[in-house]
């Protein structure tokens, strides 16, 4: 896959996460994978492999009563990497979470391997989702 295939992956990635369609992220995930959280917080930390990536984000809509959502601003695609910017956004417990985040993915054989998330304020993530 090259540059705008790896592009168009990222984008269907964010279209059935934000639609909740785990199936179709199921697909998008190398079973080996591996997702990075930034921060010290209790969903912070490595998931290892597809099915702790897909647990990882159904707690994330767990945590906010199914409000989270991720509003892509855009997706840039490089030699190595393909990064998604977005603007984070949930409301949970009286909490309103709303921050610029960036996601570095890296495509493998039409997979996502791997991601590393990255928060305008991590102190504030880490906040939100205790």
């Amino acid at each position: 896959m090259g540059t705008a295939e790896n592009v168009e992956l990222v984008r269907r990635g964010y279209t059935a996460f934000n639609s909740g369609d785990m199936a179709t992220l199921s697909d998008m995930f190398a079973e080996d994978a591996v997702w990075h959280v930034a921060g010290s917080g209790v969903l912070s930390g490595t998931k290892q492999g597809r099915d702790a990536i897909l647990s990882y984000f159904g707690e994330l809509g767990a945590r906010s009563q199914g409000s989270f959502q991720a509003d892509v601003k855009d997706v840039i695609g490089g030699e190595n990497y393909t990064v998604g910017i977005q603007q984070s956004r949930a409301e949970g417990n009286g909490k309103k979470l709303d921050l610029a985040t960036v996601i570095t993915f890296v495509v493998r054989d039409g997979k996502i391997a791997e991601g590393r998330e990255f928060f305008e304020d991590t102190a504030k993530s880490d906040d939100f989702w205790t």
